[in-house]
């Protein structure tokens, strides 16, 4: 029997609520450019599945990787 493989877990502030069952995340990280050394921030959006009470715009979640639930719903909210 194989081990289930540990699933990738991002946390980011929600930046869209108006779908339904889908909330809109942004995540930020921060790199050092390779030749400068100049830290910046870098930020991806992901859309993730909010099943029952959604959170508000601004507020800090933690999502979860999963199965595709759409064509961009890659994401399932934790907590």
């Amino acid at each position: 029997m194989e081990s289930k493989a540990k699933k990738r877990q991002l946390t980011g502030v929600v930046v869209g609520n108006k779908m339904t069952k889908t909330i809109v995340i942004r995540v930020d990280r921060t790199v050092k450019h390779p030749t400068y050394g100049k830290r910046y921030t870098v930020s991806r959006r992901f859309k993730a599945h909010a099943e029952g009470e959604k959170p508000e715009v601004g507020a800090k979640v933690t999502i979860e990787e999963c199965r595709p639930l759409s064509k961009d719903k890659r994401f399932r909210l934790v907590k």
